[in-house]
């Protein structure tokens, strides 16, 4: 600081016997980019001029040639301050667009959780910010079916956000049970029709079927789902797999039946779960997710998704989260 003080004092002594304006204009400019540089506030520099000029007992008009150094000084600030007043009127206009985005996306993707006698449903979806790429729906048919949808969009803010939106109307269009691997091929088309070349959807699409307690299930290259059997205490993978949505309309889903047994679960992730990575980088083994599961199997699938997910917070890299959804459907009659 001393040494801008110095500096400045010397082109206020300048001013009052200055020949050359120009040159003395060139030495502010440069002297104005140096306090830029080193993060002075011009409040610093009209603080040095004042107590300067206080010692240096001018008149009226050396007063004046000082202020024409402040003038050129301070006006360097007011350029970049309107640069920057600028750029801050556009980041809350931004920010303001994608509350907007949000809470329309909360609206248009809000899905009730339908109520079975033989079943209990739980799940959790949480956004890395403010839109979410995720997306879960879960429709009550009225004829003893449910169908259900996780997904991921394969791309991040506002267009996965529409994606999804665009996704939820195509699939509860429908209006009635459809095998998944049906409405899969469906909703390929949507995708491929409708949404940016660079942007795929992966889904796990099922239907369970209460009276013979059967759930059939296609995916979309999506994460690899899991039936807990309560009689072995021991977890299957579902295997069905196929291409993601978007890629081609010939896209056909292969479909799996499986048999829900009493106290059995299904579970489907998004990779925000199975991606999960902790400080030092590494990934969460998925059987730590599993085996907690498998602990906390007697109880209610929402409170199990909500111990999931707390206990992915305290391990994950805050730097590094992703959009998260679980889902857990278990079958109690």
């Amino acid at each position: 600081m001393k040494e801008f003080k110095n500096q400045y004092k010397a082109l206020i002594d300048e001013s009052l016997h200055a020949v050359n304006e120009t040159d003395l204009l060139k030495k502010c400019e440069s002297f104005t980019e140096e306090v830029k540089r080193k993060d002075l506030l011009p409040e610093d520099i009209v603080e040095i001029h004042k107590n300067y000029v206080k010692a240096l007992d001018l008149n009226d008009e050396q007063i004046s040639k000082t202020f024409n150094i402040l003038k050129e000084v301070v006006k360097g600030f007011g350029y970049n301050y309107r640069d920057y007043q600028r750029l801050v009127d556009r980041l809350q206009y931004h920010d303001k667009e994608i509350d907007l985005a949000s809470r329309l996306q909360q609206t248009m993707l809000k899905t009730d959780i339908p109520q079975f006698d033989s079943i209990q449903i739980g799940v959790i979806s949480v956004a890395a910010q403010k839109v979410s790429g995720d997306y879960f729906n879960l429709i009550d048919h009225r004829d003893g079916t449910m169908s259900f949808a996780v997904a991921d969009v394969i791309g991040k803010g506002i267009p996965a956000a529409l994606a999804m939106s665009m996704i939820k109307f195509g699939m509860d269009s429908y209006g009635h049970s459809q095998l998944p691997s049906d409405g899969l091929k469906r909703l390929n088309r949507v995708v491929e029709k409708n949404v940016n070349q660079n942007m795929f959807v992966t889904m796990f699409y099922g239907l369970y079927e209460e009276l013979n307690h059967l759930l059939y299930c296609s995916s979309a290259g999506h994460e690899p789902g899991y039936v807990y059997r309560a009689e072995t205490e021991e977890f299957e993978e579902i295997s069905v797999r196929g291409r993601v949505l978007g890629v081609s309309q010939q896209t056909r889903y292969k479909q799996q039946e499986i048999p829900i047994y009493l106290d059995d679960l299904v579970i489907i992730f998004t990779d925000g779960v199975t991606e999960v990575r902790n400080e030092a980088g590494d990934f969460l083994d998925k059987n730590y997710l599993l085996n907690m599961i498998k602990k906390y199997k007697h109880m209610h699938p929402q409170d199990i998704v909500q111990l999931l997910y707390e206990a992915i917070l305290k391990i994950q890299n805050p730097d590094r989260r992703d959009d998260l959804t679980i889902l857990i459907i278990k079958r109690v009659n």
